[in-house]
């Protein structure tokens, strides 16, 4: 039987966390290149296309240990917090081993499909260079903050494996996640969704196929992989019950996942820094190695 916890933090928890295509990196140091995904032709959907591209940036580990994750930053997909929860993120995961692939995907402006195919063009991309970049093809997992972990959500819930009659290698490749790690995030389109977020991903009026389809918690399988999520319990931006939901839902389809329940940090968890912050990074570490997605 797949044992699901959900653990509530109480008080003070003063761990310390550890913070930071091609095969290019040095033994020393970790390297970093901006990676054009479209060539310049990016799909909005239904077989249309833009003159726009979506770019990675790709942080190989020193010491790498065979695991890679793609970053989804937040902003309420009008915005890209792409420092502190992009390229931070990046070097806080090489300090423990793992490849990070921070998604600078392009904002939706209410073009609905356009994160998540490039979210899913990322997942291929690092999938499909796995040996270069000393990743393991079936660790490769997705994180993602507010918006950005509706987006991670979005590619866990919403997945191929490739086209197999495809002329292209990478559209060959599965883009399901091996795993998910969610922070704060946006989950729902529903009743507790976060507004802005709605709004820019949907348009103001969406039908209810839509609001459907983007919530999350509605799509979840016996398919979506594992998945860790930390929120606070007094996030006033994005409710709890986002996180709440998904986790329930994962439950209901005995799909391993685990809910970390913040005393105090609200949305952003207290800036990046201090025990909520710490907290968050060292039992997401911890259940990737329980897991056995890293050593």
């Amino acid at each position: 039987m797949i044992c699901q916890r959900r653990e509530v933090l109480i008080g003070l928890v003063f761990l310390t966390g550890l913070i930071q295509s091609p095969s290019f990196c040095s033994a020393q140091q970790a390297d970093l290149r901006r990676i054009p995904l479209w060539n310049g032709q990016a799909p909005t959907g239904e077989g249309q296309f833009e003159t726009a591209d979506t770019f990675i940036s790709v942080h190989l580990a020193p010491e790498p240990n065979g695991t890679a994750i793609v970053i989804f930053p937040g902003g309420g997909y009008g915005g890209l917090a792409k420092v502190p929860e992009g390229d931070g993120i990046a070097a806080w995961l090489n300090r423990h081993g793992i490849t990070g692939v921070v998604v600078e995907y392009r904002l939706p402006a209410q073009r609905t499909f356009v994160p998540l195919l490039d979210a899913q063009r990322a997942i291929r991309y690092t999938r499909l260079n796995a040996a270069d970049w000393k990743i393991n093809p079936a660790k490769i997992g997705v994180i993602g903050f507010s918006a950005g972990g509706h987006l991670a959500s979005t590619t866990a819930t919403h997945f191929d494996l490739g086209n197999a009659q495809s002329a292209n290698p990478i559209d060959r490749i599965s883009c399901r996640p091996d795993f998910a790690i969610l922070i704060y995030p946006v989950i729902t389109m529903g009743e507790k969704t976060h507004q802005g977020s709605r709004k820019n991903l949907l348009g103001g009026e969406p039908s209810a196929k839509m609001v459907e389809l983007f919530s999350n918690e509605r799509q979840v399988s016996d398919k979506t992989p594992p998945t860790f999520l930390a929120h606070a319990l007094d996030d006033s931006a994005v409710v709890i019950d986002n996180s709440r939901l998904f986790y329930e839902a994962l439950k209901a389809h005995d799909v391993p996942g685990r809910l970390l329940e913040l005393p105090s940090g609200g949305h952003g968890l207290n800036g990046y820094k201090g025990p909520m912050w710490d907290a968050w990074q060292n039992q997401s570490l911890a259940w990737l190695a329980e897991m056995k997605l890293t050593p």
